[in-house]
């Protein structure tokens, strides 16, 4: 646990519809920390506590037992502290649909100390073509970088983004990803849950798979790839009399003449597997060799606490 972070969470717990079995504990024990100028992101399946965690971060629910700090203060008992630091890009912004876009950003500046331009703020998610536009005649993916002009119009320097992305077109996700980048280059502590998990592999410092409730994988999108094996598939030549070869640190599964080799350690593997071909001159066709990914990693957890593996409210790539 970081006690310098700028974010701490401390065994977060949290709990509806009351004790005993009438309630329902969404929250069970959480810990993490975030560290300032970095990107944390949070993944999980639908119900896995990513919400309720993000609103006690938000200040916008209590939590037990000063479990949370933000920037060292409850984001709740002392929203009035926080609440001027950090920004908010919730799910659904939820603004006046009769207003313009610029009179909605001239209204949120008017609730901020040190408000950057509107203008800036609508050009930094392109749309600044679009500020005599009512609010109700934006597009899905308009008005999610609407949330998120609104979201940094107050320069935070904690920001939290609750799916920015759902909705936008491939080149409005990339440009997203760069703003971010942006932000993250000029020190802004940065907290995201995402349904893309290649948004989690191309952003985050760190990120937690939640699961029940519960943190049960978290480490860089590297490190929580690299707790499933890495993968070198390929096809034995028609007329090959090999057996399949044993290679040491692998498991090795046959359909056919393809073979799938898993291992935890893919390059001494590949290694052997090629010199075992040239030893006996084999071409091995359609070769493939990969290092586990974020997404085998999270099927992998949702698969081992009795979800269905083909959960599809989590996204291999951006769509």
């Amino acid at each position: 646990m970081d006690d310098n972070g700028v974010i701490t969470v401390r065994d977060l717990r949290r709990r509806y519809g009351g004790t005993g079995g009438r309630g329902f504990d969404a929250v069970r024990g959480v810990t993490f920390s975030v560290r300032r100028g970095e990107l944390f992101a949070l993944l999980g399946t639908n119900g896995a506590g990513k919400t309720s965690t993000m609103e006690v971060l938000e200040g916008l629910a209590p939590a037990a037992r000063d479990a949370v700090r933000v920037l060292g203060c409850d984001p709740c008992r002392e929203r009035a502290l926080v609440r001027r630091r950090i920004g908010i890009m919730l799910q659904e912004g939820g603004f006046a649909p009769d207003l313009t876009v610029a009179e909605t950003g001239r209204m949120w500046a008017g609730t901020l100390s040190a408000p950057r331009p509107v203008a800036e703020a609508l050009g930094l998610v392109s749309l600044g073509h679009r500020a005599g536009v009512a609010v109700r005649s934006l597009s899905g993916g308009e008005r999610r970088r609407l949330d998120l002009a609104m979201a940094i119009l107050g320069r935070p320097q904690v920001l939290f983004l609750d799916e920015p992305t759902t909705g936008l077109d491939p080149e409005s996700r990339r440009r997203t990803w760069l703003l971010i980048r942006e932000l993250l280059g000029a020190g802004t502590t940065v907290v995201l849950t995402t349904h893309y998990l290649e948004e989690a592999e191309e952003l985050a410092d760190r990120l937690a798979i939640m699961h029940q409730g519960r943190i049960v994988r978290t480490g860089t999108p590297a490190e929580v790839a690299a707790s499933q094996p890495a993968r070198i598939c390929f096809e034995l030549p028609e007329d090959s009399r090999e057996p399949v070869p044993e290679i040491a640190g692998t498991r090795a599964s046959v359909t056919g003449r393809t073979v799938l080799l898993q291992t935890a350690d893919l390059q001494p593997a590949l290694t052997a597997l090629l010199g075992w071909a040239n030893s006996r001159d084999l071409v091995l066709g359609a070769l493939d060799a990969r290092p586990a990914s974020l997404a085998e990693a999270f099927h992998a957890v949702a698969a081992s606490a009795g979800s269905p593996a083909g959960d599809d409210t989590v996204k291999d790539v951006a769509a």
